[in-house]
């Protein structure tokens, strides 16, 4: 390990050796992988798939942690709400849509072979979001209304058909499906995998889903407030061994839960061991959440052998072409019924 980034030149062994006792004991873990400069190393390919739902169930109340026992009993697939989901069963590719009210049914290779719960410092956590303590987001007062298709949405003469920007940025294939890449970077239930690499300037974070990419700039200012983006701008710094970024300037037209341009985060990578990384995430948008609120979510280390896939959404994908041609069929038939002439 490299210590020049820390102001250690030629010195004794004796005195070497009781610098290196000195920056371990300032809260640096001296048992995870290093970059030669000395920050850890978070380069490799990870994952934050879970079965720990983002929101707490009600079930679970008050509690921020489930028993072993109960994380043993926990089903793949059910944070999803699948819960008719089987291992061992291959689905019909011939079947009729499902009875109205019957359960969704997904076959077991959308997911891990066995569920996977939560787990940050030993604790199986019962929702991903920890604060506040009931698990929940703090939604405002008419804060789920505030997203640009909302906006768009209570304008007068417009639906929700009318042209590709009133559907979500996801199903245009602009970004990852639900906030995957981020901020925040929270799973769904496939295809939650990342890359990280890491330069002295710069970290990048690549989601498979979409492959989205993001550039996280070190010791940096944000750029100006006029210039948004898809991801926002991030900028992060180092407080001993955790990576904090800062990201705002988020493209109006990206929105979690019913988030704005507005939305500022704050997200915190920590090592917890070599095969885990925590990742803490605030967000901050008093007029759509009322209140800041923080998820956590562990992200493992994959095998070497591992790699991040290609993930064409649009090869092939004729959801938004037919899903406005049938609105533009329905507005053909309803003025036809209104004057037959």
């Amino acid at each position: 390990m490299s210590l020049r980034g820390y102001g250690i030149r030629s010195r004794s062994m004796t005195s070497i050796t009781a610098l290196l006792v000195g920056f371990f004991s300032t809260g640096l873990q001296a048992d995870i992988p290093r970059l030669p400069d000395g920050r850890p190393d978070f380069q490799g390919i990870w994952t934050n798939e879970t079965d720990t739902p983002v929101e707490r169930p009600p079930q679970f109340a008050d509690r921020q942690a489930m028993t072993a026992e109960e994380a043993a009993a926990w089903r793949p697939g059910s944070a999803a709400g699948l819960t008719d989901l089987t291992q061992t069963e291959t689905l019909d590719p011939n079947r009729g849509p499902p009875p109205k009210g019957e359960p969704i049914r997904l076959e077991a290779d959308w997911f891990f072979g066995s569920a996977y719960v939560a787990q940050i410092h030993g604790e199986y956590r019962t929702s991903l979001v920890i604060d506040p303590p009931n698990g929940r987001i703090p939604y405002a007062e008419n804060g789920r209304n505030r997203d640009f298709i909302s906006q768009m949405l209570a304008r007068p003469g417009v639906a929700e058909f009318d042209g590709p920007e009133l559907r979500p940025a996801g199903e245009r294939c602009l970004l990852s499906v639900l906030s995957t890449a981020g901020p925040p970077m929270l799973p769904m239930s496939y295809n939650s995998n990342y890359r990280i690499v890491q330069t002295a300037d710069y970290v990048m974070i690549m989601a498979e889903m979409v492959n989205d990419v993001r550039i996280i700039r070190l010791d940096d200012t944000h750029q100006h407030e006029a210039i948004h983006k898809w991801m926002g701008d991030s900028v992060g710094h180092w407080e001993g061994d955790t990576l904090v970024v800062t990201t705002r300037n988020v493209h109006p037209q990206q929105s979690f839960r019913g988030s704005t341009g507005n939305m500022v985060s704050t997200e915190w990578f920590s090592m917890e061991s070599d095969g885990q990384i925590n990742y803490r995430v605030t967000i901050n948008e008093p007029e759509v959440f009322g209140r800041s609120w923080t998820a956590e979510v562990p992200m493992r280390r994959l095998p070497a052998d591992n790699r991040i896939y290609e993930y064409a959404c649009h090869e092939g994908n004729y959801a938004i072409v037919g899903a406005l041609s049938g609105a533009r069929w329905q507005e053909h038939y309803a003025a036809q019924e209104a004057d037959p002439q």
